[in-house]
């Protein structure tokens, strides 16, 4: 693998596996062998629509395709926990979206098996990856504002979604919190790690989804991060850190920032922007690089995107559901079935 291009198994058909297939297939080094869906024909549309050559109506047809070196999960995140398995247990590495799964169960199941088997696992939080988040964690580290004291970050969309739209879905993991709030979260925890307290208020759906929540979470070191998310009212999507010796500023989409600027008290503002040459700012391919830098030098975990981070916002994010009163079906459903 270390010459070859690296082979991808696409898993799911939707609108993020159409933007991640794009994108790799403007990487030289990357080939799309193979595309999985539930159906024969959703598979084969996809196919004919990329120009890979095999399309299959199971994923576990997918996950047995030895010619596959890594594949991507796309579903949503409802049933990330089912598809990944599927692969790792049958020795395919995998990249798989975010939120991770439903729940940290889940999750700690999904790292227990990629672990025990020694395969590469990695959460597609495309935002590690970024060039210029990469840029600003660096900063932060070395102590460029000082010690940090206050993350603000948001996400937010306007809709309005139709009850049968998959986010107002309890079955389908729906809701403001995995699908937008995991990127403020991870941000801050990207900055300062898992939070030691956590308090969070939400407005919940005739279906029992949350429409929007606001969170509070605190860490021993006395700093705060005040985040939000929603999907009835859209937000700057805006992020900033303050430090005791500045600030910097994410102006719009904090995720997949074209720049940012830093504050250092007593100086002139220092505007940081993306390099035009590594790609649109929107661009899945450093995520795919990464994958593929890791695959190609043997490495199960990605330093960039670490499996025990992933775990930290699963369990963030678990905590603030719990605060919220959001549970899900199939977690219901789980505990009837458990042993106590």
């Amino acid at each position: 693998m270390t010459t070859q291009p690296v082979r991808w198994g696409i898993l799911a058909t939707g609108g993020i596996a159409a933007a991640f297939t794009a994108d790799l297939l403007d990487l030289p080094d990357a080939e799309v062998v193979a595309v999985a869906s539930r159906t024969d024909a959703s598979a084969k549309a996809f196919a004919e629509r990329f120009g890979i050559p095999r399309a299959y109506g199971s994923w576990g047809a997918l996950a047995e395709d030895t010619e596959v070196d890594v594949v991507y999960v796309a579903t949503p995140h409802s049933a990330h926990r089912e598809a990944a398995g599927l692969c790792l247990e049958a020795g395919r590495p995998v990249l798989c979206e975010k939120a991770f799964t439903l729940n940290v169960r889940e999750a700690e199941e999904l790292v227990g098996l990629a672990r025990e088997r020694g395969l590469f696992l990695m959460e597609a939080m495309w935002m590690y990856c970024n060039p210029l988040i990469r840029r600003l964690k660096a900063l932060v580290d070395d102590g460029a504002i000082g010690e940090v004291r206050t993350v603000q970050a948001d996400f937010g969309l306007s809709g309005p979604f139709p009850a049968s739209h998959r986010l107002r879905d309890p079955a389908q993991g729906g809701g403001a919190l995995l699908d937008l709030g995991v990127y403020p979260v991870s941000f801050a925890q990207l900055l300062l790690g898992e939070p030691s307290d956590i308090t969070a208020r939400a407005v919940i759906s005739d279906e029992g989804v949350d429409l929007q929540t606001g969170m509070l979470l605190s860490w021993e070191s006395g700093a705060h991060a005040l985040v939000h998310c929603s999907i009835i009212g859209g937000t700057p999507i805006m992020a900033s850190v303050t430090g005791s010796k500045g600030r910097i500023d994410i102006p719009y989409g904090f995720f997949h920032p074209d720049r940012f600027v830093l504050h250092r008290d007593g100086r002139d503002p220092e505007e940081f922007a993306a390099d035009p040459a590594a790609g649109t700012v929107a661009s899945l391919k450093h995520e795919a690089v990464e994958v593929m830098r890791c695959l190609r030098a043997g490495e199960t975990e990605s330093p960039l995107v670490p499996l025990d981070g992933s775990l930290a916002v699963m369990r963030t994010l678990d905590a603030v559901r719990d605060r919220i009163g959001v549970r899900y079906p199939r977690e219901a459903e789980r505990a009837q079935v458990t042993p106590a």
